[in-house]
């Protein structure tokens, strides 16, 4: 009898385990363009150019350029001493901050909310459909960010910071990663012929339901997208 429910009690983690292994394969994955290390103009010239922008085009973007904007938001790039270095540095090289795409009108992409992968340069999919609309009205009703052809929106998770440097981390040390990473999505957007507008106006609770997340709070809000001159 014990090694009947033993075999049951087996079989049974058994399924669970593949329909686990099932589900993950399953789960929608795109992978990138691969991104280029070297551009139109120089550093100075993105700098001297650099300006909010508030005003997009109806033209889509290629996933080349969405890949492109995401790697210099926080990709990999050369193998440090302890592994793959990051886009932008990050305080005791936590990197605590995640990377979510909200496509609304990119080729070859269906509109949803996705999460950026810098490790793989992927995206995986986290919901269908297109939300600019939602997520311009947790925005305080910001119209850029539902005209943009895609939103990059940046969350953390506190705890992975508290944990090693205590509340500085938190009201210090997180905001100076989320501006590496925001500087770098400008001045790639300037050298790619792009424009964007850093967003830190919205209801952060709302913006988590526009998500999908739960344990994340939002800090950062970027439309992207081609300036209407």
């Amino acid at each position: 009898m014990r090694r009947v429910m033993a075999f049951r009690v087996l079989l049974t983690c058994i399924v669970i385990m593949l329909f686990i292994h099932i589900e993950r394969c399953t789960a929608e994955e795109i992978t990138l363009p691969k991104p280029k290390t070297s551009g139109g103009i120089s550093v100075e010239e993105a700098i001297a150019g650099r300006r909010s922008v508030r005003k997009f085009t109806n033209d889509a973007l290629t996933l080349g350029e969405v890949s492109q904007i995401l790697w210099a938001s926080g990709g990999a790039t050369v193998d440090g001493v302890t592994g793959p270095t990051r886009a932008y540095p990050s305080a005791g090289a936590l990197y605590p901050l995640e990377i979510y795409l909200v496509a609304g009108s990119v080729k070859d992409l269906e509109p949803g909310v996705y999460k950026y992968d810098w490790r793989r340069h992927t995206l995986a999919s986290i919901k269908k459909g297109d939300v600019r609309s939602g997520l311009a009205g947790a925005s305080l009703g910001q119209g850029m960010i539902q005209e943009a052809p895609i939103t990059i929106v940046v969350t953390v998770f506190p705890e992975k910071v508290k944990s090693r440097y205590g509340e500085r981390g938190v009201t210090r040390y997180v905001s100076m990663d989320a501006g590496h990473l925001g500087q770098n999505v400008h001045l790639e957007a300037e050298s790619m012929g792009l424009g964007t507008v850093m967003v830190g106006a919205f209801m952060d609770e709302d913006v988590k339901k526009v998500l999908g997340v739960e344990d994340e709070t939002p800090i950062y809000i970027m439309p992207v997208g081609r300036p209407e001159r």
